[in-house]
């Protein structure tokens, strides 16, 4: 893949895209609070890497049909082709043959419906790996799957031929041959490289009429699906109703589907909530609106008080109006009580990606310096506390927390340093001279859309900035003109204006941050309240809300010269009280998490150190711009300005990431059982293409080396575990060492089913046993 590959919205799609990137926008949910854990709760959380509510089949009922909802419709029926999507992929899993299925710690495992055998079974002078079929396995028209369907696979996706449209040949371009073995149930496979990720390749299987000829392969299973080897069968595809039908395989030979049909709705996260409430939908990733629904309709029901942000109330109304909003809202609860909310750490992480093509970034100092001023565990607890998941940074590039042979390898690059930031920093050339602190403040790169100025809020002060920097004291423009002794207008005025004495800049600085932290928590409450004024958590909003225009009031006073006893200020006695009155607001207890001032921005040749920050600008990106705005004032504790930028959501990748216009973004990327094959692009040396131009495959951070791509090199082709394991364990501490992306944390999986159902909900790695999924008796 090239600089111009885009993402895809999730996981699944991983093996048949080659780990597209899972953008932040639209992917990183924000986050419920789901049962108003208290602290004790979390400390006692335990890893969740799974939750189905699993039960034996045996305790399920035959029949049933469940909808589950999808991000759109499949853009194909093939999963090898470039607009395969996270739904093709799903129904993939569900109508055709997987020789080898995840568990739930990341590790390959045979399907014993499919393969009786599957190992290698010489290694010299080739690596040859032999396949047993199952006998009993065969396409639902009748035909048995035999080294046939292997052999016409191969032939479409090793590479050799242009007119088949393949999205990827990763593995199949390793192999030499593919024949029959002892009999037709029998496949040989001899590679002309050595593959250690052999247990990726022909999952899914498709039949040969589908791979047998370019027309076939190109046209054939676009839009419809004839023949599959499942548990369940593609009966139609609706696009009108936007839904696509699976029924159960009558000629299955493993354990009969205890559901009579999975009806794949498409249905965009925006519109779960409503159809939560309204019981159009059994199965659905969900958002926080739609997790705070659910949980709110349980506590009511069980008759508990309603913790911070899981009131459904809106303001009160009186009369008829009354009394038909309240009937409404007692139907809506009754439907969701039917829910349940799943949750586990899905395999996917959110990083901090260092563009180091070009400015300060391509030194890698100050890539290492950005690195050591975050600290990733207050990130993650920002994260993923809320939901009393495991609160843990992620160790690693390459593998996930609860994936097999997981190590953490950033001791590699070392732990959040504020002293060892700017060391490397000043090493770098970047100092401080004392004279400036001011950072870049947070401009829109796309008109924001009315819904996001909620962050904000409409009550108290606002500054235009919710990064607690106004993007007018920059110190970019030029000083306006003013008399002698005169003071800048507060919009105009840096913190380190001609006259003000080093306490003083302290003080402001010191209320701007206070400012912004009861600004942070102000939104977190109002969010909470969720539309209920009446509720603690609007009272909370309010009083953070009043806290932080207190607080930047006193600033701009003692900014401006306005209060007493500065400088220059006159005293003017009246204004002691106003200004002391904000300043006592500010030393009441600020929000968890929060400490420390901004120093003075480190230059070099006079020029301050100031990153761009990339964010996305939709309503479903409030989390990663919180995300962001903590990042921007942990960097600003080492003196290098951040200028926040937010972009709309559709042009975030492709015209920001994949272009490498940026300097600092968020976005997340999948985890992988083969990272030896599917992490290879995406840390890959960017290479000189042949126009001039940079090829740098997945790594949208243009951060590589010779030596990661030779590690990657030879893990995917070392064929003892043990070994191969090592040697990504080295890419992986490689990769650190560079600097060129920072993970942060793993991203939660939220999941609402109904109650009654089993065997579905949050998988993690797990790959779903669909013909396991039924209703409860």
């Amino acid at each position: 893949m090239t600089d111009h590959d885009h993402p895809s919205g999730r996981r699944a799609v991983c093996r048949g895209r080659r780990c597209a990137a899972l953008v932040a926008v639209g992917v990183l949910l924000p986050l419920p609070a789901l049962a108003g854990c208290t602290d004790e709760a979390r400390e006692t959380s335990v890893a969740s890497s799974q939750d189905i509510a699993r039960a034996p089949r045996g305790e399920l009922k035959e029949g049933g049909t469940l909808r589950w909802a999808v991000d759109g419709m499949p853009g194909t029926f093939n999963a090898f082709q470039s607009d395969a999507d996270a739904t093709t992929t799903r129904i993939a899993g569900a109508v055709l043959p997987s020789m080898f299925t995840i568990d739930e710690s990341g590790r390959p495992q045979r399907n014993a419906d499919y393969l009786d055998a599957a190992d290698i079974s010489a290694r010299d002078p080739k690596q040859v790996v032999t396949y047993k079929i199952n006998p009993k396995a065969r396409w639902s028209n009748g035909a048995a799957i035999t080294a046939a369907d292997f052999i016409a696979q191969w032939n479409a996706l090793r590479g050799g031929n242009n007119a088949f449209w393949t999205a990827r040949n990763a593995g199949y371009d390793r192999i030499g041959k593919v024949e029959q073995g002892a009999g037709s149930h029998e496949v040989k496979v001899t590679f002309a490289r050595p593959y250690a990720d052999w247990r990726s390749l022909f999952t899914p299987l498709y039949p040969r009429s589908v791979m047998g000829s370019a027309d076939a392969f190109n046209d054939g299973a676009r839009e419809q699906l004839r023949v599959g080897a499942g548990p369940f069968l593609v009966q139609k595809r609706d696009a009108k109703e936007g839904r696509v039908v699976l029924v159960r395989n009558p000629k299955w030979w493993g354990d009969r589907a205890k559901l009579k049909k999975i009806v794949m709705v498409s249905l965009p996260g925006g519109k779960r909530a409503a159809a939560l409430a309204d019981g159009s939908i059994d199965v659905a990733a969900v958002d926080q609106v739609a997790a705070k629904r659910v949980a709110s309709a349980r506590r009511a029901a069980s008759g508990a008080p309603h913790t911070s942000g899981e009131g459904n109330a809106g303001p009160q109304a009186d009369g008829k109006a009354a009394r038909s909003g309240a009937k409404a809202a007692a139907a809506e609860n009754t439907v969701l009580r039917g829910y349940t909310i799943r949750k586990a750490l899905e395999p996917a992480y959110t990083q901090l990606a260092l563009n180091g093509s070009s400015g300060p970034l391509a030194d890698d100092r100050v890539r290492r310096a950005v690195a050591r001023a975050i600290d990733r565990q207050a990130l993650a607890d920002t994260v993923l506390k809320p939901l009393d998941l495991p609160s843990r940074p992620l160790g690693s590039h390459l593998l996930m927390a609860e994936q097999y042979g997981y190590q953490d390898h950033s001791d590699a690059l070392g732990d959040q340093d504020t002293a060892a930031a700017t060391a490397l920093l000043a090493d770098a050339g970047w100092k401080s001279d004392g004279s400036d602190r001011q950072q870049a403040g947070e401009k829109a790169g796309a008109p924001a859309p009315d819904a996001d100025r909620d962050e904000d809020g409409p009550d108290g002060a606002d500054d235009g900035d919710a990064d607690d920097r106004n993007p007018a004291r920059s110190g970019h423009g030029a000083p306006p003109a003013r008399g002698a002794g005169a003071r800048p207008a507060a919009a105009e005025a840096p913190l380190s204006f001609t006259g003000a004495v080093g306490s003083e800049v302290q003080q402001a600085a010191l209320l701007r941050q206070s400012a912004s932290f009861y600004k942070q928590a102000a939104a977190r409450e109002k969010d909470a309240a969720d539309g209920d004024t009446g509720s603690a958590a609007y009272d909370r909003y309010k009083q953070y809300r009043k806290r932080a225009a207190q607080s930047l009031g006193a600033a701009e006073r003692i900014e401006t010269g306005q209060a007493p006893d500065l400088p220059g200020s006159g005293g003017h006695p009246g204004l002691r009280t106003a200004a002391e009155r904000p300043a006592d607001a500010a030393a009441a207890p600020l929000p968890a998490g929060h400490k420390g001032v901004k120093v003075a921005a480190v230059k070099k040749d006079g020029r301050p150190l100031t990153l761009r920050f990339v964010v996305p600008d939709g309503g479903g990106s409030v989390q990663l711009r919180t995300v962001g705005r903590q990042i921007a004032t942990m960097l600003g504790r080492i003196g290098i300005q951040t200028s926040i930028q937010r972009v709309s959501d559709a042009g975030y990748f492709q015209d920001h990431i994949a272009s490498g216009d940026y300097d600092l973004a968020l976005y997340s990327w999948p985890g992988t059982a083969y990272p030896a094959t599917d992490a290879r692009p995406i840390y890959a040396k960017p290479q000189p293409a042949p126009d001039g131009s940079l090829t740098v495959e997945q790594n949208y951070t243009r951060v590589g080396t010779d030596r990661i791509d030779q590690l990657f090199d030879q893990a995917a082709s070392e064929l003892d575990e043990g070994a191969a394991r090592t040697l990504v364990a080295q890419a992986d501490a490689r990769i650190w060492a560079a600097a060129g992306s920072i993970p942060l944390y793993q991203r939660p999986e939220l999941v609402a089913t109904k109650k009654t159902l089993a065997n579905v909900g949050a998988f993690g790695f797990a790959t779903p046993r669909f013909q396991d999924i039924g209703y409860q008796m």
